[in-house]
């Protein structure tokens, strides 16, 4: 027989791997093998991240426990993110990481971009001195 708290973790687990692939079109999915010592998290698809997955009925708990296993998962898995998915009581769900890892985030997403930005300035200026015909 099944234990009903690890199965409304698991069905926890397949709801928010859901709710983040239907929103970003990974093919995101729950891991197996949960207390592993090399534990890498709880879902997988999620580029360079891991992402440890709370229900918990105590948000402040299900934050505070998060938060503390995901150092460690971040480095099992070698990813640069780690991130907490906590189901408020209700149904809601929402993400969380610490500041430190939120400004890696906010660096690394933001990095692609200006690169991109700073050929199309260049081109502009380039074709508005009509040295290159577009």
């Amino acid at each position: 027989m099944t234990n009903p708290q690890k199965a409304k973790g698991d069905q926890a687990e397949r709801e928010i791997a859901k709710i983040i692939a239907d929103l970003t079109g990974w093919p995101v999915r729950r891991k197996l093998g949960a207390g592993r010592a090399d534990d890498t998290g709880d879902l997988d698809g999620i580029p360079d991240t891991v992402v440890q997955v709370k229900n918990y009925r105590d948000v402040q708990r299900a934050l505070r426990d998060a938060l503390d296993d995901l150092p460690t998962q971040v480095a099992n898995a070698g990813v640069t993110f780690g991130v907490a998915a906590i189901r408020r009581p209700g149904g809601r769900w929402f993400v969380a990481m610490d500041v430190e890892m939120w400004a890696t985030y906010a660096r690394e997403a933001s990095t692609p971009t200006e690169p991109i930005r700073f050929l199309a300035d260049e081109l502009n200026r380039l074709k508005n001195e009509r040295k290159v015909d577009l």
